[in-house]
């Protein structure tokens, strides 16, 4: 955990991967982020595969360095505690739908009256503004709405979604960035701000940076990038497996076409022009496909690592599991002591302060469910029997008799 964002504190109700990521990273940086679950907890606790002792994958790999307060929301008591604690917060994170979210009194015009400082972040399916605003979301939807599944038609292929939660996890990336920023922006303004980071509008932007392609100057023109829709770009079929290669620059180029003895392609009057080349590139990808099967992927790799022209051996999931270079950086150790960790995902930036040292201390794991509340309630001036009586009520979730693991602040 780094201490970039330490002082700040984010109250997050989210749930599965975009909302909870989201607060992971910023839990990452530093800001104390307090996870709020119905009792029954995050769906994602229940995703397999999970430990022996019950814990998700999936749930610890997007929750670490929070707190988690388990509270009935729809109960009275249950809101005006979740109010206390947004109250004395910066940042109020949730990914419900913005119906369900008002009907709980917990809409951004409310929570800012209340709390004029704070930066509310709405990660939600689609835009308000839009036709779409109420239509529930998840992966799968976004992903089709937004044309990534349908990007492999351009090559031949049927639609196919990319088996990875990829809107989620870029929707996250986008909302830790909005809110990062907003609390920038705060600092100098003094005033809170509304954030939107809906998942429909984020993916088309980020599918059509290069896809609006000449649509950009054309009203009559179709969307593509015609080099990445070229179904000669793909990898490439060796005598013994796969090779990605990507020769981007002509040096590139002309050294690999000089490896394979084809000097009749940068002889083309094409060549020499980088838009001409470009209009070409499908010839230049369909050579490619032509001459690799002809050497084995070690040799290959030998060649383009010696031409110094981008390559790679395609990997499988597995093999990211042994890779050399992760392993150097200790990419998969644990960064918690989790009970039955072997590997976590780490947070991949690496700070570096300029003073010297790391700006670092350990991760603390997932929370169990509820495993905060008591603690939060006291800090809200709560007396320890009303808090037993709002357990017994069923408007505070019970912690856990034991907890997974043991912080490493506290072993």
């Amino acid at each position: 955990m780094l201490d970039l964002l330490k002082g700040v504190r984010v109250v997050e109700l989210t749930t599965i991967v975009l909302g909870p990521m989201a607060g992971q990273i910023l839990a990452d940086f530093g800001a104390e982020v307090v996870k709020v679950e119905a009792p029954t907890g995050d769906l994602a606790r229940y995703i397999d595969p999970r430990a022996a002792t019950g814990e998700s994958s999936m749930f610890a790999n997007c929750n670490r360095n929070k707190k988690s307060i388990a509270l009935d929301l729809k109960t009275e008591q249950g809101r005006d505690i979740l109010l206390r604690l947004i109250d004395e917060a910066d940042v109020f994170l949730h990914n419900m739908r913005l119906r369900a979210i008002e009907k709980l009194g917990l809409g951004p015009t409310a929570l800012l009256q209340r709390n004029p400082r704070l930066i509310y972040c709405s990660a939600i399916g689609f835009g308000s503004d839009g036709p779409y605003a109420d239509r529930p979301a998840y992966d799968d939807v976004i992903q089709a709405a937004s044309g990534i599944a349908r990007l492999p038609t351009y090559t031949g292929n049927e639609p196919s979604y990319v088996p990875g939660v990829i809107a989620d996890k870029i929707a996250a990336l986008y909302a830790a960035n909005a809110i990062s920023t907003a609390l920038f922006g705060r600092e100098r303004s003094g005033r809170g701000a509304e954030i939107e980071v809906p998942m429909f509008e984020v993916m088309t932007s980020f599918v059509m940076t290069e896809h609006l392609a000449a649509a950009s100057f054309d009203v009559d023109a179709q969307a593509g990038y015609l080099r990445l829709l070229n179904p000669n770009r793909k990898p490439y079929r060796t005598a013994d497996g796969w090779v990605a290669v990507l020769p981007y620059t002509e040096a590139h180029w002309r050294r690999t076409f000089v490896e394979l003895g084809r000097d009749d392609v940068f002889a083309q009057p094409w060549f020499a022009d980088a838009t001409d080349r470009s209009r070409h590139v499908g010839e230049m990808y369909a050579v490619l496909g032509e001459e690799m099967p002809r050497r084995t992927t070690e040799e290959w790799i030998a060649v383009f690592e010696r031409l110094d022209v981008p390559h790679s051996r395609v990997a499988g999931l597995d093999d990211l599991l042994t890779d050399p270079h992760l392993q150097a950086v200790g990419f998969f150790e644990p960064t918690d002591d989790l009970t039955g960790r072997a590997r976590s995902v780490p947070q991949p930036v690496v700070v570096k302060p300029s003073g010297g040292g790391s700006g670092k201390t350990p991760d603390r794991r997932a929370p169990a469910l509820g495993e905060d509340g008591r603690d939060l309630l006291a800090s809200l001036a709560f007396d320890p029997q009303a808090v037993i009586a709002l357990e017994e009520a069923g408007v505070l979730g019970r912690a856990p008799a034991t907890s997974p693991g043991t912080n490493k602040e506290e072993a």
